[in-house]
């Protein structure tokens, strides 16, 4: 065996070759299963695509570089999930065109940080974070509160986001610019708001009666989290 492996190292061609023909193998035994199911990201309960005031919040976030402090993903360790919750699922990316996952941590980690405090505590952060949080070195965006958002092409949005996967349907791209602002005046009627995107956070965010930037990266914060019921998760799957 020993004589027929040093023949093999001895020829340059029959030994890439045959490293060919095994990366080969490997490479099929890893994809062709991929091939057998319907996604390789087990989908869960409660998630859904972002509304139309959380996706412009979202862009806004990414606008103003706040991955660069802030990680979205907790990762399944002990300090980790005591600090910041249940560690991050796949599926609860599914919809990030880009993934905000990211492995510096100036800041604590986001993925958890929906509905742990008030918007008005968000809205009093951003404008000053020292006020809140007297160790942050997080800049101001105070400018925020004072810059309005158009939504003349937020459905268009949606539908470019409908190419690549995400689930926007018909009806979500049709009340888009509707949901975009019902979802920041505290007397509108949400009703359809809620049907099509569950717990999505709803008021007035800054006090500003324009929709705001400020509004719209609030509405994105307080969603992220709160969808999935994670004391129904358990491995492989949720509980039916």
């Amino acid at each position: 065996m020993f004589i027929k492996h040093a023949t093999i190292e001895r020829n340059t061609i029959l030994l890439a070759v045959l490293t060919l023909v095994t990366v080969a193998i490997g490479g099929l035994v890893e994809i062709v299963p991929l091939f057998t199911i319907e996604t390789t990201i087990e989908r869960v309960q409660g998630m859904r695509p972002y509304s139309p005031l959380e996706l412009a919040g979202r862009n806004i976030y990414i606008r103003e570089g706040c991955y660069l402090c802030h990680s979205q993903q907790i990762r399944p360790l002990r300090d980790e999930v005591e600090r910041y919750g249940h560690y991050s699922l796949a599926a609860e990316s599914m919809y990030d065109h880009p993934f905000q996952w990211g492995s510096k941590r100036t800041g604590p980690d986001l993925a958890r940080v929906g509905g742990k405090y008030s918007n008005e505590w968000h809205v009093a952060h951003l404008v000053d974070p020292r006020a809140v949080v007297p160790q942050s070195i997080m800049p101001p965006y105070a400018f925020l509160a004072q810059k309005p958002v158009d939504p003349s092409d937020i459905a268009d949005h949606l539908k470019a986001l409908r190419l690549v996967g995400v689930p926007y349907s018909d009806e979500m791209i049709a009340s888009a610019k509707a949901d975009f602002t019902a979802q920041a005046e505290p007397d509108a009627d949400t009703d359809g708001v809620l049907a099509r995107y569950p717990k999505a956070a709803l008021g007035d965010f800054d006090g500003n009666p324009r929709v705001t930037e400020m509004d719209a990266l609030v509405a994105y914060l307080q969603m992220l989290g709160r969808l999935v019921e994670f004391d129904r998760t358990q491995p492989g799957g949720l509980r039916q």
